[in-house]
């Protein structure tokens, strides 16, 4: 049976995509066996004078093939040396509006963000990664511009509030196959009674760690993720109306994102 070909979206404002995020997004690919497109957005305020159309015109037409070079010029050597095709498009318009009719005209299966070291994602300011998870039903990845997941090499896994076994992803299997045993499972507790920090339980498939929920929750699991050297950290979505505790809410995953350097997959709705 021939496998399904998933497909993945990069959204991109030219700063916040990276050789290193790439080439993560080009690993993860390769391991759910998917097709890669980076979708480039800008602001038409942000190079035309709006007072004047015919400098506007020049001005979009000019900043056109600047990004058109500035794209292939990124994408030909990854696409060459990870033998993956990456194709690309990009528009002049408002992010939020764009985005939405991309989902619509397109409905990719998993749309990937970037993000900058230590600072917020690049499009936060405008709140586009909250946008994206509460507008995208598919899963999204933040993919790390920090660290290398290596071609052919599995990966340190970890999981949040979740045993890995129900994790709500059609391409779950393919991606398990290319994990490193054991997981790693994060989980916060609101029982006060409950030792901060702890490692439940250990053996040759999952190693547990319970962290007491706290403000400084968060923190403490950012610097057990960085110890364990989990390259992918999955997270559940909130849903709705849900009253199961391991689903986290969006305050927390995004705080969650901006905390950690490793890669997060978000779950779908």
């Amino acid at each position: 049976m021939k496998k399904r070909t998933y497909k993945i979206v990069v959204l991109s404002d030219l700063n916040n995509v990276t050789d290193r995020m790439l080439k993560n997004t080009v690993k993860f690919a390769k391991i759910i066996h998917g097709e890669i497109t980076i979708f480039n957005i800008k602001r038409p305020t942000e190079i035309v004078d709006i007072d004047n159309q015919l400098s506007a015109m020049r001005s979009i037409n000019t900043e056109h093939s600047a990004i058109d070079r500035q794209l292939s010029e990124l994408i030909a050597p990854i696409s060459k040396s990870q033998e993956i095709d990456i194709k690309y498009s990009f528009v002049f318009g408002n992010i939020k509006d764009e985005i939405s009719n991309y989902i619509k005209e397109h409905s990719p299966d998993i749309i990937v963000l970037g993000r900058r070291k230590y600072k917020p994602l690049s499009f936060i300011g405008d709140g586009i990664t909250e946008f994206v998870l509460e507008t995208f039903d598919g899963p999204v990845l933040i993919a790390s511009g920090e660290h290398d997941l290596e071609p052919g090499e599995k990966l340190s896994f970890g999981v949040l509030n979740d045993s890995g076994h129900s994790m709500n992803l059609e391409f779950a299997v393919d991606l398990m196959s290319h994990v490193l045993k054991p997981i790693k499972s994060f989980k916060f507790v609101k029982n006060s009674n409950a030792s901060k920090n702890k490692t439940l339980s250990q053996n040759k498939e999952v190693i547990e760690y319970v962290f007491e929920y706290s403000d400084g929750a968060i923190n403490s699991l950012s610097k057990y993720i960085s110890k364990n050297k989990v390259d992918l950290l999955y997270l559940r979505r909130v849903r709705n109306g849900s009253d199961d505790e391991r689903v986290l809410k969006l305050s927390d995953i995004g705080h969650i994102i901006n905390k950690t350097s490793a890669s997060v997959l978000v779950s779908g709705k």
